[in-house]
């Protein structure tokens, strides 16, 4: 078995189409079926179920696939290593978050970098919590953080951030942090909400809180994007609920009143693969 099998392999079973793959790759067809049936003799197990209009993965397939986009993706992250190293530095680190770690967390960790590690170069982007733990599996991201109450057994969780929560109304709402009382005031109101997308653990929380005040929100707008729902707010379709932190870095005509009656707080963590080796990330994780 060699590296252009793992390469052709991992084509048709992103495309799940030989014609579309052979294109991808700039090979025929014909050259393409003959390479995946070598590497189904070598391996003696089926990838493929094909026929004249579909192709699926077997169950051997699904696992081999999984495999082979850890060891491209760990190849790729020793090139690149490989890079910086001949350039004077560390590494980069990958690092994936939710947008409500862009306003604290994550810029202090950076601040920190930079003083500590600058060397060590950066690339960041905002993901779901399930994108980030899919890539750390993968090995396509370092670092990643997170609002999830647990994580698959591979990686660790580290909590960085324990927050409260806030309602957020229009600057201009006749009621106030002295006159707010219960959320039950707000029951009438449209809520504008961060999407299931963003954390299913985060929104069952949200959903939990409204239901412990007597009532289900009316959800009448839903985004990933905390910049998106401020302006929402903002401009009167409705009031949110987010993390009391969120506060901070926007100059926005809203206001931010934390939750009277509720217990409930949100956690900010921080995931990563032990057996990650990048030193880049090694370095990171002293500083956290």
């Amino acid at each position: 078995m060699e590296l252009r099998h793992l390469l052709y392999f991992q084509a048709v079973a992103e495309e799940l189409s030989f014609r579309k793959a052979a294109d991808k790759l700039f090979i025929s067809q014909p050259g393409l079926s003959r390479q995946i049936k070598q590497l189904e003799e070598k391996l003696a197990v089926q990838l493929f179920e094909r026929d004249q209009k579909h192709v699926e993965l077997t169950a051997a397939g699904v696992y081999l696939k999984g495999e082979v986009d850890f060891v491209l993706n760990h190849l790729e992250t020793t090139k690149n290593q490989l890079k910086e190293i001949a350039a004077g530095k560390v590494g980069e680190l990958r690092v994936g978050f939710l947008g409500s770690a862009s306003n604290r967390v994550l810029p202090d960790l950076l601040q920190k970098l930079n003083q500590d590690q600058p060397e060590i170069t950066t690339s960041l982007e905002e993901l779901s919590n399930a994108m980030q733990v899919e890539m750390i599996q993968k090995d396509s991201l370092d670092l990643g953080f997170v609002r999830m109450s647990t994580v698959p057994e591979n990686l660790e969780k580290k909590t960085v951030l324990k927050d409260t929560f806030s309602l957020v109304v229009p600057l201009d709402h006749p009621i106030d942090e002295e006159s707010f009382l219960s959320l039950r005031q707000f029951a009438e109101m449209p809520f504008i909400l961060f999407s299931s997308d963003y954390s299913k653990h985060y929104y069952d929380q949200i959903l939990g809180i409204c239901r412990s005040a007597g009532f289900s929100p009316k959800t009448k707008h839903k985004s990933v994007h905390a910049l998106t729902i401020f302006k929402m707010v903002e401009n009167g379709l409705g009031v949110a609920i987010v993390p009391s932190s969120l506060q901070e870095g926007y100059e926005l005509k809203v206001r931010f009143m934390e939750i009277p009656e509720t217990e409930e707080f949100t956690e900010l963590s921080v995931i990563w693969k032990p057996e990650n080796r990048n030193p880049a990330l090694k370095r990171a994780l002293d500083l956290i």
